[in-house]
């Protein structure tokens, strides 16, 4: 059974870093789209970034540009979210999502989904 395995989430401080990674458990994942997303509590689940299947393309959410970076090595089979100058309102569960598309920021189009991990920011 295809899987994406999310972790790296954690509890830190504002203007903190964390470093998100999702690792896939089958190698078709290296030519497929990713995206992560994010939910907080009471809230629909927003995009947050996307790359392409060969890390040439990548999109953000405006609040998060200029302090996040969405990496990929297909190699590994792993995306990563670099998440730098953290703020209380980063703060949800994160999610690791893959399709065999070009990327979108529609979650509603993707097909494969991680368990989440929490990050959790303090003021």
């Amino acid at each position: 059974q295809v899987q994406l395995v999310e972790s790296g989430g954690g509890l830190v401080q504002a203007g903190g870093s964390l470093r998100l990674s999702c690792a896939a458990s089958e190698r078709t994942f290296s030519t497929y789209a990713k995206g992560w997303f994010r939910q907080a509590p009471g809230k629909e689940r927003e995009f947050v970034a996307a790359i392409n299947r060969s890390g040439s393309s990548t999109l953000y959410t405006d609040s998060v540009k200029g302090r996040f970076t969405i990496s990929r090595d297909n190699a590994k089979n792993t995306v990563y979210l670099q998440m730098n100058s953290l703020k209380p309102e980063d703060t949800a569960v994160y999610y690791c999502a893959a399709r065999p598309l070009p990327y979108s920021v529609d979650p509603r189009s993707y097909t494969y989904w991680g368990q989440g991990t929490q990050v959790a920011v303090s003021s």
